[in-house]
């Protein structure tokens, strides 16, 4: 189905049954507009140049839901890019993240946040960029009850650029992350905290302060394993070793020396 306009998109996305929603233009919102997207939905931009701005979209209680191909920007807090709560079985690819560094760090809310039991979730081949706060899984130290045994996320060949935090924060999942390029992080890189398990394979961290690390701004540390990483000559800081040691699905790692070139070339829009 050809969408033309943010009213026709709203309506689509949150109506019953499997459709694919194709967008050929950049959509335009107010600024804190939501789309709310329900159960077996594709949402996918034709070209290089489609998506969304001053909005984002909500998955929300859904499952079997696709966000692809799209640009999406310039969402005001407290709405996010993209935000998941209480959904399972996503895929998020090849879309094209952004704000500014002009604002307050709470001017805008999350690129991609994931949280309340969101479950099962591939992030791959997205340029997530110029921003302050980036990506966070699971919204709160109190949240333990729902969260643990959830928030089972993969991140792949995904580029983070300038942007300075939560790349990402994660609290109580279970979170592989490899092939991913980061670049110009003001703050820190990857977070893990209250209990969670971070397993970090083969990333290339560039003036990236905190590359890794595990401890601070929450009640309990996380866990990780990192290997085959390129630090860009900063060090992590892991204060426990995770038991996620190896993923529970086939994977194909690209060595860290290939990862820069291949992610600058792959990731974000018409790219698919």
């Amino acid at each position: 189905m050809q969408i033309t306009s943010l009213s026709q998109l709203k309506t689509e996305a949150a109506s019953d049954g499997k459709k694919v929603l194709q967008l050929s233009t950049v959509l335009k919102g107010s600024g804190t507009d939501e789309v709310v997207v329900s159960s077996d939905k594709t949402i996918v931009g034709v070209g290089a140049d489609a998506g969304l701005t001053g909005g984002g979209f909500f998955v929300k209680k859904a499952s079997n839901v696709i966000i692809r191909n799209l640009k999406i920007s310039f969402a005001q807090a407290p709405v996010d890019l993209i935000a998941a709560q209480k959904s399972d079985h996503l895929w998020f690819d090849h879309n094209e993240l952004f704000n500014d560094t002009s604002h307050d760090k709470d001017f805008y809310d999350g690129l991609l946040d994931l949280t309340h039991a969101t479950d099962f979730v591939t992030v791959s081949w997205n340029h997530l960029h110029d921003h302050a706060k980036g990506s966070l899984i699971g919204h709160s130290d109190s949240n333990a009850a729902e969260d643990t045994g959830h928030l089972r996320i993969t991140y792949s060949h995904n580029w983070f650029d300038n942007v300075a935090s939560r790349l990402p924060r994660v609290r109580f999942g279970t979170v592989h992350l490899y092939d991913n390029l980061f670049t110009d992080a003001k703050t820190s890189g990857i977070h893990c905290l209250m209990n969670a398990q971070c397993l970090v394979q083969n990333n290339v961290f560039v003036n990236v302060k905190l590359p890794v690390w595990t401890t601070e701004d929450s009640d309990l540390d996380g866990f990780a394993v990192a290997t085959g990483n390129d630090f860009g000559g900063e060090e992590p800081v892991i204060t426990q070793a995770g038991s996620f040691k190896a993923a529970p699905y086939s994977v194909t790692l690209e060595p860290a020396s290939a990862v820069s070139a291949l992610v600058e070339g792959g990731a974000g829009t018409g790219k698919i």
